[in-house]
């Protein structure tokens, strides 16, 4: 049987997961519809519209999981936005007296109820919400996130690479969800590209605080950032001909908008490439160093001749 979803910790099977991708392996093909082996979960239909051509059984599709009006497990090859578990920014599709419809890629809108509303959500609109499953387990959409963030301790490591989700702007910098598990905080001052709401990006643990909140850096600390961005640069260089129109004293935000990285990197990666006599550096930019090619490899004199 095709990997499906989660283990039933009653009965120790296999059991297909509500509001997630699922992998399940085909079992019947009927006119309207293929049912799938959800395990204990039991059979779950894909519609004749999502069926995939020369579907046949035995073949295993990936498919999300849901539950339809009259509470039966249904699969659609549709991929939404966001899974259960996961926040994204959806646009309310529609506004009803139950609560707000979001677009979320599949055929039948998200629900965020009233009571899951920080504020009356307006169509048209975009908001960052949590994916969840209520106590009837219909996929539901939340905008108070606090309440699902923090539950466990955070345990990262120091430069690990972690998924970042913009939630908000303050004074100090941006607000972030970790993980789709944390908050976080990139400060203001360590930002040197255009940040949007609702942004999903890549970042790196900075420092866990003492009161359990993170800071997050856009950029990886250390050598191997400073290696990883060297090689950007040596490969700018040749692209551009052999020379660049950058230095240590360029505007910072020119320099992050060729490389990505702030000025402080920047300047810690030439640095690197100058001693090991890879560029030149001069007022008009960066130079990179051309190895002759010569035929034999010429010793060097071990005579007087050439010694002071």
């Amino acid at each position: 049987m095709a990997e499906i979803g989660r283990i039933n910790k009653l009965t120790g099977k296999e059991m297909a997961e509500i509001g997630r991708i699922n992998k399940l392996t085909v079992k019947r093909i009927r006119d309207y519809g293929t049912h799938l082996d959800g395990g204990e979960s039991g059979d779950i239909l894909l519609p004749k519209r999502y069926v995939p051509e020369n579907c046949r059984p035995g073949d295993v599709v990936e498919v999300f999981v849901y539950v339809n009006k009259e509470g039966r497990l249904r699969a659609s090859t549709q991929k939404p936005c966001a899974t259960v578990g996961q926040f994204a920014k959806l646009r309310v599709a529609a506004n009803t007296p139950s609560g707000a419809f979001l677009d979320w890629g599949l055929q039948k809108d998200l629900l965020v109820p009233k009571r899951e509303q920080i504020t009356s959500m307006e169509q048209g609109k975009s908001y960052l919400v949590y994916v969840f499953l209520d106590e009837k387990n219909r996929i539901t959409a939340s905008a108070r996130l606090d309440k699902f963030l923090g539950q466990q301790p955070p345990e990262y490591a120091v430069g690990e690479e972690v998924d970042l989700v913009i939630f908000d702007r303050t004074d100090m910098g941006y607000k972030a969800v970790v993980n789709h598990s944390h908050w976080g905080i990139i400060y203001k001052n360590e930002v040197f590209q255009k940040l949007d709401i609702g942004q999903e990006l890549k970042g790196y643990i900075k420092k866990i605080r003492d009161d359990k909140k993170i800071d997050l850096s856009l950029q990886q600390s250390g050598y191997k950032k400073v290696g990883n961005i060297s090689q950007t640069i040596l490969t700018r260089i040749k692209e551009h001909g052999g020379r660049i129109a950058v230095t240590d004293k360029s505007p910072p935000e020119k320099i992050h908008s060729m490389f990505g990285v702030s000025k402080k990197v920047f300047k810690q990666a030439i640095g690197a490439l100058y001693k090991k006599r890879l560029i030149t550096i001069d007022a008009n930019g960066i130079k990179i160093v051309r190895e002759k090619k010569t035929g034999t490899k010429i010793p060097k004199d071990r005579g007087s001749k050439g010694r002071k």
